[in-house]
């Protein structure tokens, strides 16, 4: 085994100050972003610090040196208690056969269509409906929806929608819609202090049984993800700017639960939480819900990049009251986000 080289010394000691960091982190989703703001900033960076710890893992491993422990307990830790942003199997991602409570749905961040031409595609809202058309849920959430859904005739084939936009009132404001195949029997929202997004919600009758679906869209962080963009901040201003979001989502997070708690209805929440599965952010919305990818996932479940960097920001949780038999992650450029579906059964009484 020998001793440790200067050079290798030096290894050791970034790789203990970036393990700490990494047991920081861990411990961050399971603590009100109010008593840590500043370091809840670091469930952002979750998978990075893993690749890096595994990094330093396989290095040591290589050297045959005891150090190796050091991340090898990290990742194991991490691995169990906040659980991976990997899968390496899943269930059939399609299910054959529906019955009568059986649904899809699907969440997506469109981005308002490619309003401000962000993507250099032609026809992105048409693409936006075929695809949808194409694979024609059951419930459909869009986040960063266009204004003119409101009034338009587009997806007919849902007998019933809402969307969030007061005529005359959209600028500067985000979008938002629920459109089912199921009767709405009331629509409602989750209104976010000093914020122009929100979280709606609509209680939809499948069969004998009242559901309510959420769809909600977070806080955003407002940074371009490119290294170039990054850069030209300040390290000082991009921390304090995160900082504040974070507190932001933790507010509007609570709300959700809050009206979650307050409802004896079944429950589904779908949208884009603008943060990753461990942060504190997550967990509270979450609560003793599943997380259909979680339970039915494959890969890195993808719903945006961040430096090239596949991350999951979007979700679709249930109540324990149904069974997830089927999640999709899809791959389709038509927004910086990517959207997912899952299949659902609501569990016999």
């Amino acid at each position: 085994m020998g001793k440790l080289s200067i050079f290798n010394k030096a290894i050791f000691f970034v790789n203990t100050i970036l393990a700490l960091v990494t047991l920081v982190a861990i411990i961050v989703p399971f603590v009100p972003v109010t008593t840590l703001p500043a370091l809840s900033v670091l469930s952002l960076i979750v998978p990075l610090l893993v690749v890096v710890n595994f990094v330093f893992l396989l290095y040591w491993i290589l050297l045959k040196k005891k150090h190796l422990f050091l991340s090898g307990m990290l990742l194991l830790i991490w691995y169990f208690v906040l659980g991976p942003f990997y899968q390496f199997s899943g269930a059939s991602n399609t299910v054959n056969e529906k019955n009568g409570n059986t649904l899809t749905i699907m969440s997506f961040n469109a981005r308002s269509f490619n309003e401000l031409k962000q993507l250099d595609i032609k026809n992105v809202d048409s693409l936006i409906l075929d695809f949808v058309t194409d694979k024609n849920p059951d419930i459909l959430c869009f986040q960063e929806c266009h204004y003119a859904l409101k009034r338009n005739d587009a997806l007919s084939q849902y007998d019933h929608k809402f969307v969030d936009f007061t005529y005359g009132k959209h600028r500067g404001k985000v979008i938002q819609a629920i459109y089912s195949k199921f009767p709405i029997v009331k629509v409602d929202s989750v209104d976010f202090p000093n914020s122009s997004n929100n979280a709606i919600f609509a209680d939809i009758l499948l069969n004998m049984d009242t559901i309510r679906i959420y769809n909600l869209h977070l806080q955003s962080f407002r940074i371009v993800p490119e290294i170039n963009t990054i850069k030209s901040e300040e390290s000082s201003k991009l921390f304090a700017k995160s900082r504040r979001v974070m507190l932001k989502q933790y507010e509007q997070a609570n709300l959700v639960r809050e009206n979650i708690e307050n409802t004896h209805f079944k429950k589904v929440v779908a949208g884009d939480f603008n943060n990753t599965q461990y942060s504190n952010i997550y967990q509270t919305i979450k609560g003793d819900m599943n997380d259909t990818f979680d339970e039915k996932g494959t890969g890195f479940g993808r719903t945006y990049d961040l430096l090239g960097f596949p991350i999951r920001i979007d979700y679709i949780l249930t109540d324990p009251d149904f069974e997830v038999l089927a999640h999709q992650n899809f791959n389709e450029k038509l927004s910086d986000h990517y959207p997912v579906m899952a299949t659902l059964r609501l569990k016999s009484e």
